[in-house]
């Protein structure tokens, strides 16, 4: 089960841009599913936000085991699109998470942490 996510955030298009930017968006949204198919990565998301007067309009959260993750995260075809993005919606960043059991881990660190201070 997966431990660790990729949050890849996005805000709007970059006027002009709208066109590009769907078609990317679905380009991308196959590329996750192939790497779901190959088992590189265990599952994805797609989020599109309200608007809410923020910065960001949507996400995507590529769910997956630390290792995998962080080869995908390095592989050419990942950070292409990356750089696409970055052309056409404002906002555009990669970030690690921790989910299911590696949030309960980093939790468990924080808690200890709070316990060493009190004592």
């Amino acid at each position: 089960m997966a431990d660790t996510a990729l949050f890849i955030g996005y805000g709007p298009t970059i006027p002009g841009r709208e066109q590009r930017a769907l078609a990317l968006f679905n380009e991308v949204l196959g590329y996750y599913a192939k790497l779901q198919e190959r088992g590189e990565i265990e599952s994805f998301e797609a989020v599109l936000l309200e608007p809410h007067g923020g910065e960001l309009g949507g996400f995507l959260l590529l769910r997956g085991e630390a290792e995998k993750l962080d080869r995908v995260r390095r592989s050419e075809e990942f950070l292409g699109y990356n750089a696409q993005a970055g052309l056409v919606v404002l906002n555009f960043g990669v970030v690690g998470a921790y989910i299911g059991a590696g949030l309960e881990r980093r939790f468990a660190v924080f808690g200890k942490l709070l316990a060493d201070l009190s004592a």
